[in-house]
């Protein structure tokens, strides 16, 4: 059965040949009259061969004409045209930034300045905060340890003689209404007093804040301006896919880039506005507070020194009130003739 097989291959093949070479004009291949039976039944073997065909299911043998693909070796890969955009070499900060559009680079400069500006106000701001506390704690302890008004303000004054600071305006505002209104009554120097005191306490505050809301306006800005930032750039990625007509990677890539970088610009701008903003608030209430303890204490001393002083002055009208009652008892008596 098999030989037979075989040896209708073997016809098959000759035909086709015979078919070929009619067609391009060369005679047919006789086979060999020397070769033995057998080698004549056995077909040449193809230098490429395929799989051996199963004959039941109708499938063709391979022949020369039709050559199979070598198994094994690796099909050849399509070569992928090139693109024709790069991604950026530099991507760093900097070669981001040279690359960004016009309004993302104005949008980075402005972020950069207010960051600038927060720590320059950072830095100004805590040496004077710094500087006013120490100075007001010190006079504070010195007017709690003082006897009267006078001696507290020549603690306060120190060796220059000058009182300074927010608790010398206090100690010179307190001597200055006692000057004034030393012929008037005890409660009304009080009460001036004590309005003159709170009000040099909020205009000191005022002026220890003052540069603090620019840090709140930066806090709260800077990160809708880089958004603003972001937003251009990621519309300039699109333009760029829209103009290119890909959807490539190196195309919406250095947008979004710089988009981002906008991005993290107003974060780092932002960030520390808030905390500086927050630190400064609570060391100025600090202070406020050592203010109003200073007026407390000058307050207390002023009281002291004009209950004193009306102590002083109470002694002689009463002397004089009994002197004129003696007389006028004398007076008033009958006169008795003497013996």
């Amino acid at each position: 059965m098999m030989r037979a097989f075989r040896l209708a291959l073997v016809v098959a093949g000759l035909s086709v040949m015979t078919a070929q070479a009619q067609v391009s004009g060369q005679p047919a291949p006789a086979p060999s009259e020397t070769a033995p039976p057998a080698a004549q039944a056995q077909p040449t073997t193809p230098t490429n061969p395929l799989p051996p065909a199963l004959p039941q299911l109708g499938i063709n043998p391979p022949s020369t004409a039709h050559p199979p693909l070598a198994l094994g070796n690796p099909a050849t890969p399509v070569t992928a045209p090139a693109m024709t955009a790069t991604l950026p070499h530099d991507l760093s900060p900097w070669g981001m930034f040279m690359a960004a559009d016009i309004v993302v680079k104005g949008v980075m400069l402005g972020l950069a300045f207010a960051s600038l500006v927060t720590w320059t106000i950072w830095l100004a701001k805590a040496m004077e905060l710094a500087t006013a506390k120490r100075s007001a704690g010190v006079a504070l302890r010195r007017i709690e340890a003082a006897e009267n008004l006078s001696e507290a303000a020549g603690a306060a004054a120190g060796k220059s003689g000058k009182l300074r600071g927010a608790v010398g305006q206090l100690l010179n505002a307190a001597l200055s209404e006692t000057r004034r209104s030393a012929d008037l009554g005890e409660d009304g120097i009080k009460e001036r007093a004590a309005i003159a005191l709170s009000r040099i306490e909020a205009r000191a505050g005022r002026s220890m804040a003052r540069g603090t809301g620019l840090l709140a306006t930066i806090g709260s800005t800077a990160p809708f301006v880089g958004l603003f930032g972001t937003v251009w750039g990621i519309m300039n990625s699109f333009i760029g896919i829209s103009q290119a007509k890909t959807t490539n990677l190196a195309v919406v890539a250095p947008g979004i880039a710089e988009a981002l970088l906008a991005t993290a610009i107003g974060l780092v701008a932002a960030i520390p506005a808030v905390i500086i903003y927050n630190v400064f608030a609570r060391a100025i209430t600090g202070y406020r507070a050592t203010l109003s303890d200073a007026s407390g204490e000058i307050l207390r001393h002023l009281s002291r020194d004009l209950e004193r002083r009306q102590r002083a002055v109470a002694p002689a009208p009463r002397a004089a009130a009994t002197s004129s009652a003696s007389a006028a008892a004398a007076a008033s008596a009958p006169l008795v003739p003497a013996e």
